[in-house]
């Protein structure tokens, strides 16, 4: 059996299930933009000349800042949707 093979139906309510972390964030910087999501998310590295390469190296390594953005995210999918 695969590795992920049948994970569809441990966590079907889970909005983050099959997302990776780069996704999260390309959908967050795309419908904030850097400088609204450095407001919304106070973390140097979306603040201080920002790149996805290292937002993503801070937080895949932060977990406290992972879980903000994982939130942010939860958060603007409805809005997204409207």
């Amino acid at each position: 059996m695969k590795r992920n093979e049948g994970n569809e139906q441990d966590q079907p309510n889970n909005p983050l299930h099959g997302l990776k972390l780069k996704e999260v964030l390309e959908f967050l910087v795309s419908y904030y933009g850097w400088e609204e999501l450095g407001e919304r998310i106070n973390i140097n590295c979306f603040n201080s000349n920002p790149t996805m390469g290292s937002s993503l190296k801070f937080l895949r390594r932060t977990p406290w800042a992972r879980e903000k953005v994982e939130n942010l995210y939860i958060k603007s999918i409805p809005k997204f949707k409207q």
